[in-house]
């Protein structure tokens, strides 16, 4: 709607359409809300920039957008397998994990279903409407130049998160690649006569294990490169798999978590890195296999370095110098190279155009968003929600798509005022702080899976569920 017209009042506007949204978007689509989610892009696209070849995403297919809060949903991504032909080729491979390109095209699939989605639209400002009570969003509209009015009664934003490059590295002239824009690099990265990669996580060493294979060269005229890769990790960490351990990612975890004081957490943020920016045990034995390999021809033309720190780097206009600090012995270096890669990840922001709503919002004391354990961040109000913004109020389940829907199932709860898709609440088999019957709590015996009192699943979208009335279901 243009901004001279009096615009309509919708339920929800989602701002940013990554998998999170997408999945909100989803959940939404049968039930008889008004909703609308707005994303500057032209269309889906997932970490394009590392879409490597036989890369898999490092959760099972029912980490989908809709599976663990409907499995019956016409959204999930083994109905996008039945649809596209591949449902008895995903299940004679045998494996819970798809594709990254596979999963990045069920996303696609998933949002040309949605007519809720309007791509294209850079929000540029939201404010609140004190009159209506309303909140007011403004969008470009990158096609045609206008800008559109939106009005709601609450907010998602799903911005997602940013590319991270460290301060001594910003700005730096030279061929300088953040992994996120990997793949459109590769072949300028490989007519370098050296590269470095810089990154402790599986993008890391998937860019590493990708660019091993042609160090030495193609033999076909190819003169290859040298290929070092540097971590600050004291080793290469490969990343937590186990089941008690990912009895982590549970409502119950969450909540223990997000109950901590803030310090607590921060120290917990940090310990608990390697449970989810870990390196896949398998890729790491991968690339030991392919470096034996390569060494039985001659010693390979790299160097991992653990433990050790980029402090700086300067670019003398042919090669960048790199100052390195290894931790354990205290001690700086200097390397040469004529590229970086760096895996450096991605960190949450706060956009600008939340700017005029700022007072209506809450911040901890170290000026970051307060997030409630409903996830909004209104301070109580529940209008305005965030979805992957919170890691530092409810941990490692922020980023996890196989939370994504129990997030989305509470977000529409609060909306709602019920709860719409039954939400677990208490899955682990132990206990993250002090067990109920050493704290006196009355509730001890409860041996529910879903809690006290919570409503066990029902058949379709959940008892009482407003449903989208039949002449306009698409």
């Amino acid at each position: 709607m243009s901004a001279n017209e009096t615009p309509h009042v919708h339920d929800v506007v989602g701002i940013g359409i990554g998998p999170f949204n997408l999945g909100l978007a989803c959940l939404l689509e049968p039930l008889a809300l008004d909703a609308v989610f707005l994303d500057r892009a032209d269309g889906f696209a997932w970490h394009h920039g590392m879409m490597l070849d036989g890369a898999t995403i490092q959760v099972p297919f029912m980490a989908d957008l809709v599976t663990m809060a409907d499995p019956t949903s016409p959204f999930s991504f083994l109905s996008w397998l039945k649809q596209s032909g591949r449902l008895y080729p995903f299940y004679i491979r045998e494996s819970f994990y798809p594709l990254r390109a596979e999963y990045d095209a069920y996303c696609r699939w998933a949002s040309e279903q949605l007519p809720s989605l309007h791509w294209s639209r850079e929000v540029v400002s939201v404010e609140h409407d004190e009159a209506n009570d309303v909140y007011t969003v403004r969008a470009l509209d990158l096609e045609s130049g206008e800008v559109e009015t939106y009005a709601a009664r609450h907010l998602v934003l799903g911005v997602g998160t940013t590319p991270t490059v460290p301060a001594a590295l910003r700005d730096l002239p030279g061929l300088v690649v953040h992994s996120s824009e990997y793949l459109p690099s590769r072949e300028r990265l490989q007519g370098a006569g050296s590269i470095t990669v810089v990154g402790s996580g599986q993008s890391a060493a998937e860019i590493y294990r990708d660019l091993l294979g042609e160090a030495r060269g193609s033999g076909t005229g190819s003169e290859g490169y040298r290929l070092d890769w540097i971590t600050r990790s004291p080793r290469f960490f490969p990343m937590e798999y186990t089941k008690l351990t990912l009895e982590m990612t549970s409502p119950e975890y969450t909540d223990h978590f997000h109950g901590l004081p803030l310090a607590l957490r921060q120290q917990l943020g940090r310990e608990q890195r390697g449970l989810y920016k870990g390196i896949s045990g398998e890729l790491i034995d991968e690339i030991y296999d392919t470096l034996y390999e390569l060494s039985a021809s001659g010693p390979v033309p790299t160097t991992l370095l653990t433990d050790t720190e980029l402090l700086e780097a300067e670019w003398d206009g042919t090669r960048f110098r790199l100052r390195l600090r290894h931790a354990q012995l205290e001690q700086e270096y200097e390397r040469e190279t004529d590229a970086l890669v760096l895996a450096t990840g991605y960190s949450a922001r706060v956009p600008a155009f939340l700017d005029p709503v700022r007072d209506r919002l809450g911040w901890d004391a170290l000026g970051r968003l307060d997030v409630a354990r409903d996830y909004s961040i209104d301070g109580g109000r529940g209008r305005v929600f965030v979805q992957n913004g919170e890691e530092h109020t409810h941990g490692l389940t922020a980023p996890d798509l196989g939370f994504g829907a129990w997030r989305n199932a509470q977000i529409i709860a609060k909306i709602c005022g019920h709860e719409i898709y039954p939400l677990e609440r208490s899955i682990a088999f132990q206990h993250f702080g002090v067990p109920p019957e050493a704290a006196g709590r009355a509730d001890a015996a409860a041996g529910s899976r879903y809690g006290a009192g919570a409503p066990t699943r029902p058949a379709g979208v959940g008892a009482g569920a407003p449903t989208r009335p039949a002449e306009v279901v698409r």
